[in-house]
């Protein structure tokens, strides 16, 4: 769960509010290859609740999943796909909530991505905890910061999260779907919920970093994407911290006198998954480097990975054509696995 990122944080008040309203099962939407429908599943087990999922998407993929219908195999009740805004996802969610409460069932609705006033309050908690991070560091303050922005919940909870505190540093969400204008109504639409009297205009900066558009990734930024693991050992998702990154690096050579001497505090919101789908681009981009096959037969319990310390970050399991490979720090790697 943890590797689906900042939803996890929204979830744990959803989900404290789903058992407390006595519910058996959540729904919630999402992207094809939504971090959010992927840790609303695994949240769910974890309180005893069985989930259901929409996928939207703009093409049908049911017969070409990227990495997240088979959990329902082992995690979510129910996953649906359907293509999007042919019918839209608050209609779709309202229809499946009413046949579940004709069967019985007591099901609870999270919103997409987790926005909503009580997920808010994921990463205003998490300000808090910058906060105290701060103070045990002694002199380090921050004048902004950055984090990507695809549903407004997470960066609607840091701006009121920075401005209730002490931190009062200003928030950059840099857009991975729609376009500012969207996001500004978006995030004060968030804000309005709690009521706080705040403008999202003065307290949040929106800038566009979808590129060809949403999970749709450019050469350039998975180039990107692959640099920073190598120099930094850090791996940004192509969907959204990629993005996001890639865009306030952007912004900066654009603009530096805007960002000259300031502090910057650039929130990774995870979502690792999101490499699924990016394998065979990744794959041209790299050196040397080659694709084992491990036999379909084969149930590994365990894989046994053996690795260099000068190579080895992290590794990426494609799971429907049982690939592994390696996210190496100066090159993908292909490292050598045994299953047993």
């Amino acid at each position: 769960m943890e590797l689906s990122g900042n939803k996890v944080r929204k979830l744990e008040f959803l989900m404290a509010d789903a058992v407390a309203q006595g519910a058996n099962c959540v729904i919630t939407v999402g992207g094809i290859q939504s971090n959010h429908c992927r840790a609303t599943a695994m949240a769910a087990k974890y309180v005893n609740l069985d989930s259901y999922l929409i996928l939207a998407t703009s093409t049908p993929l049911v017969d070409k999943d990227p990495g997240l219908v088979d959990v329902s195999d082992n995690v979510a009740k129910s996953v649906s796909i359907h293509e999007s805004y042919k019918l839209s996802c608050l209609a779709l969610t309202d229809l499946l909530k009413k046949r579940l409460l004709e069967k019985g069932l007591k099901p609870y609705v999270i919103s997409g991505g987790g926005s909503s006033s009580l997920g808010h309050w994921g990463y205003i908690e998490a300000v808090r905890e910058i906060e105290q991070q701060i103070q045990l560091s002694g002199d380090i303050q921050f004048d902004d910061i950055v984090v990507a922005c695809g549903s407004g919940g997470t960066v609607a909870g840091l701006a009121l999260g920075s401005q209730l505190s002490s931190l009062k540093a200003k928030v950059h969400g840099f857009s991975v779907c729609y376009n500012s204008g969207y996001f500004y109504d978006n995030v004060q639409g968030h804000i309005d919920e709690l009521q706080p009297g705040l403008n999202s205009h003065d307290i949040v900066s929106i800038e566009d970093a979808k590129g060809l558009g949403y999970a749709m990734s450019t050469a350039e930024e998975l180039e990107f994407v692959k640099d920073i693991a190598a120099a930094t050992g850090i791996v940004l998702d192509p969907v959204y911290s990629g993005k996001a990154a890639y865009g306030m690096l952007k912004a900066m050579s654009n603009n530096p006198t805007k960002w000259k001497g300031r502090k910057v505090l650039f929130v990774h919101t995870g979502g690792l998954l999101g490499l699924y789908d990016k394998v065979d681009q990744l794959s041209s981009l790299v050196g040397s480097w080659r694709r084992m096959d491990l036999e379909e037969i084969v149930h590994a319990k365990m894989a046994l990975v053996r690795y260099s310390d000068s190579y080895a970050i992290s590794f990426v399991l494609e799971r429907n054509s049982r690939h592994f490979i390696c996210l190496g720090a100066f090159s993908l790697t292909l490292v050598q696995g045994k299953s047993e």
